[in-house]
């Protein structure tokens, strides 16, 4: 699915991002969101903008391969938006947050994630019941785009490919047929992490 014109998909990431604010899941200037245009282009956030005070100036257009096509300049992590997008015909949006809880989840977990026994697991695309597992992909982070790519694709290249995917010590990436199902994963995701994190503790403190 795609957004139909770049203003809409403008006004769609300034309030994700000043939602994901509010929650705590983009500190600083933390995070990147995207939406795919009807004409092939994507809308994406502006490097080095704080996601509570995004305005329209902090989103901008660039082509298939990343290039900027109003002069502004993209987060690196673009490249691995645009990598989902060309993997996945139907993905219409993706967003990467930044919660304490996800990414301390993603410090302790030695491989990924196996998410067991959660009812809000059936907010994720294709989930009906609660009594499945859904396995959440850790990889390693870098400064290098094309690492975390190559880490992730064995994972995405699968019949019943992961709805989101975490990046040690960095964050969460989560992406849906548009901006509405992408922020769905992501909330999902982000509580059961906090609720994973809250389990450990509580175990601990047993």
């Amino acid at each position: 699915m795609v957004a139909s014109t770049f203003a809409e998909a403008a006004e769609a990431i300034v309030a994700v991002g000043r939602a994901f604010d509010a929650r705590g899941w983009a500190p600083a200037t933390s995070g990147n969101y995207s939406v795919r245009l009807e004409d092939g282009s994507f809308a994406v956030t502006v490097s080095g903008w704080h996601k509570g005070r995004l305005t329209l100036d902090g989103v901008m257009r660039v082509d298939a391969e990343g290039a900027s096509l109003d002069g502004k300049r993209p987060s690196a992590e673009t490249a691995l938006h645009l990598s989902l997008y060309r993997r996945f015909a139907e993905v219409g949006a993706v967003l990467h947050s930044h919660s304490p809880q996800a990414v301390a989840l993603s410090r302790v977990l030695g491989g990924n994630w196996t998410i067991r026994g959660h009812e809000l697991a059936k907010a994720f695309p294709g989930v009906t019941t609660h009594a499945v597992d859904v396995m959440l992909p850790i990889v390693e982070n870098s400064q290098d785009m094309r690492d975390i790519e190559a880490a992730i694709a064995p994972f995405l290249a699968v019949d019943t490919p992961p709805p989101a995917y975490l990046i040690r010590g960095h964050g969460l990436y989560g992406w849906g047929r548009d901006i509405a199902e992408a922020e769905r994963v992501i909330e999902a995701a982000e509580w059961l992490a906090a609720c994973e994190v809250a389990e450990r503790s509580m175990r601990r403190d047993a």
